[in-house]
């Protein structure tokens, strides 16, 4: 089963195999393949009745050699460790596959957040934050939002960071809201890129986006605004799914009126425009043009890949395939843009909201997304400079071709101390 796949084990294959491309010594592979540091802490919370509650949490630094680590805090039933350290790897090649300079992180805490009141969310991540005090910071650490976190997480921790520090320093953490120093166009962010990065896949490989068919799996955050920006650009969006389950219309159907039918019911599972409802695993093998994958990692195994039909895959999620998945793809000749760079718009904002910070000085809507337009661009185009001089097959490798030289390049031109 997919879900059975450790997503730690597919980040270092994936390494693997775009180290044979690489004049890169195999020791220093080595250590591009596991995480500098991992934080495991127990987190005793008090509820609204009184009793108390102990949470396990991780946060994971795998590489600082490009600047401070960065990365979301997600709360979820499967994180575990192994999930973390595997999330702080593929931040580190996000951030260098898009040439930003900051390294890779990422954290996590196991539990689900619809079990708990607001209060208990805010004691829970208050006390995360005390412990994470020591390790963040905006030269050292910068935390952001994940699965179930968002800007009221992200001011929490700001505000838990700030008091113990007696300090301002709205650079510790992305995804703030802007009366908290958060950045225009951050909310938008990673749809954004991963519809970008499947616009310029389609010119290259000479398909016709307008009229393309597109079906989004996962319709939170990154999957309803990359559907609706799709939408904008003249695709056709036919199916979409949630965790209670998918919809179909092979006509298409409005993506936003799906997201307000979402908002008021809690799934898109009965949307009236929908001719058919469908299973999750339908919407990831239906006969479409365009694959967003915008749920969680290890949704596609090499089982259910061989009934994928798919042309282009743009990867919302992160770690949506196997490896194994991937070698199917590959040979049925599907695009799969990774998540690497497809969602690297989220990292991407994050970092522009980062250097807002510093500086005091904030940029509109309109500069932030064309900044993030530029980046993605440019990172594709890196990509298919990789794939064409390497002759390859799989577009992952060739992203983690160009992040892992970078990677390596910082580490190797910085020296060995002590």
């Amino acid at each position: 089963m997919a879900g059975e796949i450790n997503p730690f084990a597919s980040l270092q294959s994936q390494i693997d195999e775009a180290a044979t491309y690489l004049d890169v010594d195999d020791d220093v592979i080595e250590r591009l393949k596991h995480p500098e540091r991992v934080l495991e802490t127990n987190l005793t919370v008090e509820l609204d009745d009184g009793s108390l509650e102990r949470f396990k949490a991780f946060r994971a630094q795998f590489n600082g050699d490009r600047g401070p680590y960065k990365g979301g805090i997600r709360y979820h039933p499967q994180v575990s460790r192994d999930e973390v350290k595997a999330l702080s790897g593929w931040m580190t090649y996000k951030t260098a596959i898009v040439d930003i300079p900051l390294g890779g992180g990422k954290g996590g805490i196991v539990v689900d957040p619809a079990d708990y009141s607001e209060t208990e969310l805010e004691r829970l991540t208050r006390t995360f934050a005390t412990e994470l005090t020591p390790i963040i910071g905006e030269d050292k650490d910068i935390p952001a939002p994940d699965v179930n976190t968002g800007q009221r997480e992200m001011n929490w921790i700001k505000d838990t960071y700030e008091t113990l520090e007696n300090t301002t320093e709205p650079g510790v953490i992305t995804g703030k809201n802007l009366a908290s120093g958060g950045s225009e166009g951050r909310v938008e962010a990673t749809g954004r890129s991963t519809v970008i990065a499947a616009r310029e896949a389609f010119d290259y490989l000479d398909k016709d986006l307008e009229g393309a068919t597109v079906a989004v799996q996962g319709y939170g955050n990154a999957g309803w605004i990359a559907a609706k920006l799709i939408d904008e650009m003249g695709a056709t969006v036919v199916a979409a799914s949630d965790s209670s389950g998918g919809i179909y219309n092979a006509d298409g159907f409005d993506p936003v009126a799906a997201k307000t039918h979402k908002n008021e019911t809690g799934s898109v599972v009965g949307y009236p425009e929908a001719d058919e409802e469908i299973t999750n695993e339908d919407v990831l093998t239906l006969d479409v043009d365009l694959l967003i994958p915008a749920a969680l990692e290890n949704a596609i195994d090499g089982g259910l890949a061989e009934d994928v039909e798919a042309d282009v895959i743009s990867e919302a999620a992160n770690g949506p395939l196997t490896p194994e998945a991937d070698r199917v793809l590959e040979d049925e000749d599907v695009f799969v843009i990774p998540d690497i760079l497809a969602n690297a718009g989220g990292v991407t904002v994050s970092y522009f909201e980062w250097v807002q910070n510093r500086q005091r000085f904030y940029w509109s809507e309109q500069k932030v997304n064309a900044e993030l337009e530029e980046t993605i661009v440019d990172a594709f185009d890196a990509l298919v400079d990789a794939i064409e001089e390497n002759e390859l097959d799989n577009p992952r490798t060739g992203a983690y071709v160009v992040a892992i030289q970078r990677v390596a390049n910082a580490f190797g031109e910085a020296g060995s101390f002590p």
